[in-house]
């Protein structure tokens, strides 16, 4: 612990900011990994259920088992259920409206957690420039004396560096995490569509007359 608060201290004031966007970065990732559960997307079974029961009539039963399941999943397959008597391209239309708002739901603060990973990297290089400035600023004030102190101008350089390395360090970790959860809540995103398009085809099976109402 003393180390790291070592490590923080001399890596200057642009390692506050630094930290802060690691404790940002960790807490949204952790916060999205939780929300983004198949259990709380997608639960087991709710699509396969939804669509027998649709396939047997029984459209009551197969929206209260949407609405019980208080899911993203849930909510688009009930839009269709509630539009069944509706064209088939009018269904496809709610289901993607609906859709997108889950998606929207979904995909919340990981584009901070994007941003973050693009941040990082120019507050250690802002950093560095700074400990360089003050390696510098040193060098003029000792320039008339003749002699330069390695011991003074190694705390500009070991500033620089520190900050380098922990802004990269963070950026290449947040970066990481960025793109799981994009991926993550792809696959839920795509479970869902064929989940939709599942049940799309037993209320409005795809024929040439259907074909031919749409247009």
């Amino acid at each position: 612990m003393k180390e790291a608060f070592e490590f923080l201290r001399n890596g200057g004031v642009v390692m506050i900011p630094i930290a802060l966007g690691s404790v940002v970065a960790m807490a949204i990732f952790l916060e999205r990994m939780w929300s983004l559960r198949r259990s709380r997307i997608v639960p087991s079974g709710l699509i396969q259920s939804v669509v027998d029961l649709a396939r047997g009539g029984e459209f009551t039963k197969a929206r209260d088992i949407c609405l019980t399941s208080n899911s993203p999943a849930g909510r688009i397959l009930q839009t269709g259920l509630d539009a069944r008597d509706a064209k088939r391209h009018e269904i496809k239309e709610r289901f993607e409206e609906t859709g997108r708002q889950e998606v929207v739901r979904m995909e919340r603060f990981i584009e901070a957690m994007g941003t973050t990973a693009s941040v990082e990297p120019l507050l250690g290089l802002l950093g560095t420039v700074t400990g360089m400035i003050g390696v510098f600023k040193k060098v003029v004030k000792t320039a008339d004396t003749g002699a330069v102190d390695p011991g003074q101008l190694a705390g500009g350089i070991w500033q620089a560096l520190i900050t380098t390395a922990a802004g990269l360090s963070v950026a290449i970790i947040a970066y990481v995490g960025y793109r799981y959860l994009q991926s993550k809540s792809q696959r839920r995103v795509l479970e869902m569509e064929e989940g939709a398009m599942a049940l799309l085809d037993i209320l409005h099976p795809v024929s040439a007359k259907s074909e031919k109402d749409d247009k």
